[in-house]
């Protein structure tokens, strides 16, 4: 082939490398804007009220931003409106009770701090320009180190921090520039003016424009939460017992369900303070102006923490090592399912007369629940070999002398005991010698001795079920300090009482009556 020829199959070699590239470039732009555009649906689908949320901010920005574009509303209020832009941008907050705590935390320490700050003007003005100086620096020293303090008590920390902060910056500012500024008290006027109207904005637009309250936040996380745990005690019960084989340990653990549901619970402790912290600002906004008991909510999720404690003690035996057999398991298939049924229904009953803000239904949480706990505690008597073994103490004396007989294979172990002290120190720098030696030897020791122990016993194969069922028994005593915590809600928040229902009768050709019970919830 000619030089010519091979310059232009290079040269069409080359155009068609770069339109491949092109092409995949393209095409990896296109998915890259799909995904992007993808979560950006999501984080909306997830949650309508962000969007609505995004809608008012901007709203709010946009009012506030009128100050400074409309002549007459600039000339009235002043070069400082951007205070008022600022405060919007830090003031409002997603939920109602997060704007009105801000809101009102900066409101109020501009305003002490204002008024002190024009105080301690007034002195320093009508004193001399050296004493006024020295007076300036020790009134910023002595309020900046007691504001300081102050944070740390926790009452103030928990609910005024941002005040404080706020109050101390606000103060600094006017008390620092009336010294070389002669007319501080108008820039501090002007400045108090447009943090009023931007807190305003934001409080306005809080309550009044698609509410977002921080109680019923706190209120549907508690419902959540319980439904959650409910879930996860029956999805560990039916794993437990189904065909596969539990024990197999899931490297993405996050990914499984079961961790999914009672992951919240034990998560839940700061955002349970944080919704109560918020909600005890909020005004009572229900028809019937019924106290929120945000404090018992806090407790409700503390009570609710322990008892996760306890389901993610139930998910941990699914992967012990030791399995009870197959065989042995289904012999108890059926109570210890009923038994999770139960505490599972118990549960959802919970969260459910917290929804509708009624009382607890008296006959889910008692009988079923009871006779439940009955029949297992009659099946696992039924049994009595498999927990106890054909002879019981004489093997618990085989494994102590097998142990024992292992033991004294190595006499220079029991004999350390009663060694004196020069022995002592001869022993060990000898083992200071052979440390490698003795490291590798009890590294292989341990294991088999613990093996030995375990293979000893007859009755090893129905541990881990005792463990289970135990743990499943556990979960029973700790439901009644649940129950007893949605109750106390439910009389603190003024739940209406739980009704049987009412008795519906149809009519049926004039001659048969039907009559339907149905919770009082439904009817109403």
């Amino acid at each position: 082939m000619c030089p010519i020829g091979v310059a232009v199959s290079d040269k069409y070699a080359t155009v068609d490398s770069l339109k491949k590239r092109a092409r995949v470039y393209t095409e990896t732009t296109k998915r890259s804007i799909c995904s992007t555009c993808q979560n950006i649906l999501k984080v909306g689908q997830d949650d309508p009220r962000r969007t609505i949320h995004s809608l008012k901010v901007g709203l709010s920005l946009t009012l506030v931003s009128l100050l400074y574009l409309l002549e007459p509303l600039f000339k009235g209020v002043g070069e400082n409106v951007i205070w008022a832009v600022m405060t919007v941008v830090v003031v409002l907050e997603f939920t109602a009770g997060a704007t009105l705590c801000k809101g009102l935390n900066r409101g109020l320490g501009t305003l002490l701090a204002g008024s002190l700050a024009f105080l301690f003007e007034f002195i320093a003005r009508e004193s001399g320009k050296v004493f006024s100086a020295v007076f300036i620096g020790a009134s910023v020293f002595l309020i900046g180190a007691m504001s300081t303090y102050l944070r740390f008590f926790p009452k103030v920390k928990k609910n005024y921090d941002y005040g404080v902060v706020i109050f101390l910056l606000t103060f600094n500012l006017i008390t620092i520039s009336s010294y070389r500024v002669e007319d501080v008290l108008k820039i501090a006027r002007e400045r108090l003016y447009t943090m009023a109207i931007g807190s305003g904005v934001c409080i306005l637009m809080s309550l009044f424009v698609f509410p977002i309250w921080s109680g019923e936040d706190l209120h549907n996380f508690s419902v959540s939460k319980i439904e959650g745990l409910a879930k996860s005690i029956e999805a560990c019960v039916d794993e437990y017992f189904n065909e596969g084989k539990p024990g197999v340990v899931n490297d993405t653990s996050i990914e499984d369900p079961i961790y999914n549901n009672y992951k919240a619970v034990l998560d839940s402790k700061s955002t349970d303070e944080t919704l109560a912290l918020h909600a005890s600002w909020e005004p009572r906004h229900s028809w019937h102006c019924n106290p929120f008991p945000w404090q018992q909510y806090v407790k409700l999720g503390a009570v609710l923490r322990h008892f996760g404690y306890t389901v993610v003690a139930l998910h941990g035996t699914l992967q012990t090592e030791i399995q009870t057999p197959k065989s042995v398991r289904m012999l108890f298939k059926d109570p210890c399912t009923r038994l999770a049924t139960e505490v599972s229904k118990a549960l959802m009953e919970l969260a459910d007369s917290i929804r509708h803000h009624r009382q607890c239904s008296p006959e889910v949480l008692s009988d079923h629940l009871h006779q439940a706990l009955q029949d297992l505690d009659t099946a696992l008597k039924s049994q009595p070999r498999l927990f106890l073994g054909p002879n019981g103490p004489n093997n618990t004396a085989n494994m102590l002398a097998l142990m024992a007989a292992t033991t004294r294979s190595k006499p220079e172990k029991q004999l350390s005991s009663v060694k004196t002290e020069s022995s002592a120190l001869s022993e060990w720098r000898a083992k200071r010698v052979s440390k490698q030696s003795v490291e590798t030897e009890g590294r292989f020791l341990r294991p088999t001795l613990s093996k030995i122990a375990i293979t000893s016993l007859e009755f090893s194969e129905a541990l881990p079920f005792a463990a289970f069922a135990a743990l499943l028994v556990e979960v029973v005593a700790k439901l009644d300090l649940v129950i007893e915590e949605v109750e106390e809600l439910g009389r603190i928040a003024c739940f209406k009482e739980f009704e049987i229902g009412d008795d519906v009768i149809l009519n049926v050709d004039d001659r048969s009556k039907m009559e339907i019970n149905l919770p009082s919830y439904i009817v109403d």
